[in-house]
């Protein structure tokens, strides 16, 4: 059981940190490499947090203990909160959704993508507001959602928020990954169809955000400092020459994160002493007398 509220602690504290590190660099990778390249820091921290979880090293009982996080006293008191928090977080999430649904079916609710294993596009009512190309823009957009597979990856998030409840660096990680998962979905549309700028730009004015909560889905956030500034800004910058020097970048942060947070873990304790049998070679084989085995206790090898 102390393990359990260690590994977590330790967890939240690796994520929390990785977190701080991409919220330091998006925008920097975002006006350097776009929104696309910049949008995949947000692998980091989910990575370097299950990498803390890889014991592949071994090492003595004390170093381990000295770096328990919990107490073992507490560790029965502290996973019952945890577990307490897991279930409302999870109801949250769920009333969240319904209550999108409900009003997507009233026609209040959209443009959004809705669900996870199989999504669908909610529209906006139509009602005139918008022309047909800007109808098909916005369907392109939702599209590149669903071929990007980012209701997955906000659904990874939501899991995230409800496994780290008690902690504030993850459900901030989430919101602003949302906004950065729409800001590469822009991109990625207007990079298929360059000459639609304007037009873009045009419907963003017309899009009303959502108001509410989409834990599966994917939406653009009301909750948001000046959003659709920040989306028509994007848009009058031409996009990326499409070189490797972003991806390239980018996919050796994310992979040393991940590399830091396991080299951060601290060894396994070693094994308790295994017996480990050798024969007398001082007994001849066949030699018609007893054949004796001596057994003797060794330290089990730490592997590397």
């Amino acid at each position: 059981m102390t393990e359990v509220i260690d590994a977590l602690l330790r967890v939240n504290l690796v994520g929390g940190l990785t977190i701080l590190a991409v919220l330091a660099l998006r925008i920097p990778a975002r006006w350097r490499f776009g929104p696309e390249i910049a949008y995949r820091l947000w692998a980091a921290p989910p990575l370097a947090m299950v990498a803390t979880l890889i014991p592949l090293r071994t090492g003595t009982p004390t170093l381990h203990a000295l770096v328990n996080l919990a107490p073992a006293h507490f560790a029965p008191l502290l996973l019952a909160l945890w577990a307490i928090g897991l279930m409302v977080a999870v109801t949250l999430l769920w009333r969240a959704q319904a209550a999108f649904l409900r009003a997507a079916r009233a026609g209040r609710a959209g443009p959004a993508v809705v669900g996870v294993v199989a999504p669908r596009i909610v529209m906006p009512p139509d009602d005139g507001s918008y022309s047909q190309d800007e109808r098909a823009l916005i369907r392109a957009h939702e599209r590149e959602h669903i071929l990007r597979k980012d209701p997955r990856a906000g659904a990874l998030m939501a899991a995230g928020q409800c496994l780290a409840w008690f902690n504030p660096l993850v459900h901030l990680a989430a919101h602003v990954a949302r906004l950065d998962q729409e800001l590469a979905c822009d991109a990625a549309v207007l990079r298929r169809r360059p000459e639609a700028r304007a037009l873009y730009a045009r419907t963003l004015l017309k899009t009303q955000l959502a108001g509410m909560a989409l834990p599966l889905g994917c939406y653009w956030p009301a909750r948001s400092r000046h959003p659709l500034e920040v989306r028509v800004e994007l848009l009058r910058r031409p996009r990326g020459d499409g070189g490797l020097e972003g991806p390239l970048l980018i996919g050796a942060g994310v992979v040393t994160a991940a590399i830091l947070a396991w080299a951060a873990e601290p060894p396994m304790p070693v094994s308790a002493q295994r017996p480990a049998i050798v024969a007398d070679p001082y007994v001849p084989y066949g030699s018609g007398h007893m054949s004796v085995m001596l057994i003797t206790w060794r330290a089990a090898p730490a592997r590397p």
